[in-house]
């Protein structure tokens, strides 16, 4: 029997169960009554694991929810066609296709071998996790000018998956630098 969670202490990046269906606590807010009598509530932002729509829920301080059968498997990017994405399963060696929805914008920096975290709910993929940091080669960019040099100067750099990003001057066309995932930022070389 999976563990029970309760409303209460349920924090920020948390995951639970809620209707049979895996949630991901994006912020939590407890209120406290000022008058006797009165139930303390938690008012929770989360996010549908399957569907990946983002509500806000108030529960009762005392409600439970069940621990979701959530795994995460190291798998590698294979490649995209019409029916998804296709991911190798590194344990397993089984060959797990994603949809469009579950990938998000997650294929801009996504190349062939890149490894990932594969979210399993019930045994069946539900979506992925990207490392903070990717590395990616730069495919185009500007030669910087000389003497523009004073203060934090950038310019924009396409990379090989064809997303956009602003690096330093100094980042030539041919190289490999390093993008964080969640802000889109140049993140150093690789």
């Amino acid at each position: 029997m999976a563990a029970l969670i309760e409303a209460i202490t349920v924090k920020r990046k948390m995951v639970f169960e809620f209707e049979n269906t895996p949630y991901y606590c994006l912020d939590a807010e407890v209120s406290t009554p000022t008058a006797r009598g009165g139930q303390t509530l938690v008012r929770l932002k989360m996010r549908n694991l399957l569907t990946r729509a983002v509500f806000d829920k108030t529960f009762k301080a005392g409600e439970k929810f069940k621990e979701p059968d959530l795994e995460l498997v190291e798998a590698s990017y294979l490649y995209s066609d019409s029916e998804g994405s296709h991911f190798l399963d590194q344990q397993s060696y089984d060959t797990h296709t994603l949809s469009g929805q579950m990938i998000g914008d997650a294929l801009s920096f996504l190349v062939e071998g890149a490894l990932i975290q594969l979210h399993k709910f019930n045994g069946n993929p539900i979506g992925l996790q990207l490392p903070e940091k990717v590395e990616l080669e730069v495919t185009y960019t500007e030669p910087g000018a000389r003497g523009d040099t004073s203060g934090n100067v950038t310019k924009l750099a396409k990379l090989e998956t064809g997303i956009e990003i602003k690096v330093p001057l100094f980042v030539q066309e041919g190289e490999k630098v390093k993008v964080y995932t969640e802000t889109r930022e140049f993140a150093g070389r690789a």
